[in-house]
């Protein structure tokens, strides 16, 4: 019999989605009941990661032991009370307010985090752990002068990303023992999946993180195109740089590539877990599309993709969710003016891990 608070913690997890992201308030859903809770929870845990990580009124110092801290918290050997009074107060206007009241009420999230099976907890555990640990290390070195090179924004991509990606496929192996056949692939696929999602995050946040004092692009593909990112300047378009940018867009058309061989290799049949990862993946090539026609852009609103676009893409990929012929052809279809880089092994899962 369930309990009336637990009641209450699901009831608050399904309300605080819908103002944490609109994105995952959409996509979760659409998964089979067995994971939308689990799932969904894990966003979470990973949202309250990433807060801890963005708020800039936290210290390096901070930063740090607050996220070994959560760690910590998810995995029950500290109370999460005790994080909440910990962080809670520390808190900037930086951080939105759905934010605010989502860090508040931890104890609601982590209580149904402790309910997930063993294997369940594992994945969520081992997601946070390395999420934190990354993003803390990152943000030591954290400036202008962007990532020393491909390699480097490949690792910051897995902390941030990929690791979700192996998360998100351990979940879905639990949940579908055919799906667990495929598991050793599948797992170097999530890496690249993350990857590719997170590297049109970065592109299309250029200018927004520069605002912020971040920049997470890497110096050697610039520097190869004879443009320094010390230089890098919103009023001044520079075509060395916009060939830089063009290559770093083939880059992450190569792993969304890889993202749609992830989703094709899901059974047919599993038409939510395939229109989960869908989505995201077509909403990224239209963002990368907007990014290629638009290189000289200085605003990430100017390369937002419409929510006209954002329907178009939910209506064609859930009709052909099941068909990977039609996947396939959408996918060379809507990608074929994006540059074509062959990404390196090294980003299908060579990269550094902790455990």
């Amino acid at each position: 019999m369930t309990s009336l608070s637990s009641i209450e913690d699901e009831k608050y997890q399904d309300f605080i989605l819908q103002g944490v992201s609109r994105t995952f308030a959409l996509t979760i859903p659409q998964l089979p009941e067995a994971l939308r809770r689990v799932i969904g929870n894990a966003y979470l845990l990973c949202r309250i990661t990433d807060t801890i990580e963005d708020d800039n009124a936290l210290d390096i110092a901070q930063t740090r032991q607050l996220s070994e801290m959560f760690s910590e918290v998810v995995s029950g050997n500290i109370a999460a009370q005790e994080f909440v009074d910990t962080l809670y107060p520390l808190l900037s206007d930086h951080t939105i307010p759905a934010e605010h009241d989502l860090i508040k009420n931890t104890p609601a999230v982590i209580r149904i985090t402790h309910s997930f099976n063993t294997t369940q907890r594992r994945a969520l555990e081992r997601c946070v752990r390395i999420m934190g640990h990354g993003m803390a290390d990152y943000q030591e070195t954290e400036s202008l002068e962007g990532l020393e090179d491909l390699p480097a924004m490949n690792q910051y991509c897995y902390y941030v990303a990929g690791v979700v990606g192996e998360m998100l496929t351990e979940l879905f192996c639990d949940y579908s023992p055919e799906i667990n056949q495929n598991k050793t692939i599948l797992m170097k696929l999530a890496v690249s999946f993350g990857q590719g999602l997170q590297m049109t995050n970065i592109l299309k946040d250029i200018w927004d993180d520069k605002e912020r004092g971040a920049c997470w692009l890497p110096q050697d593909i610039f520097l190869k195109n004879g443009f320094n990112l010390k230089d890098l300047q919103p009023d001044h378009a520079d075509k060395c740089f916009q060939a830089g940018l063009g290559e770093l867009v083939g880059v992450a058309k190569g792993h969304l590539q890889n993202a749609l061989t992830y989703t094709c290799m899901l059974p047919a049949q599993e038409k939510g877990i395939r229109k989960f990862c869908l989505w995201a993946l077509g909403m990224a090539v239209l963002t990368l599309n907007k990014i290629n026609r638009h290189r000289d852009f200085n605003a990430g609103s100017q390369v937002k993709i419409k929510r006209s676009s954002v329907k178009a893409t939910v209506i064609t990929t859930s009709f052909f969710a099941s068909q990977n012929w039609a996947l396939n052809l959408l996918f060379k279809t809507t990608s074929k003016n994006l540059p074509d880089v062959e990404i390196s092994k090294q980003s299908l899962g060579g990269c550094p891990r902790i455990e």
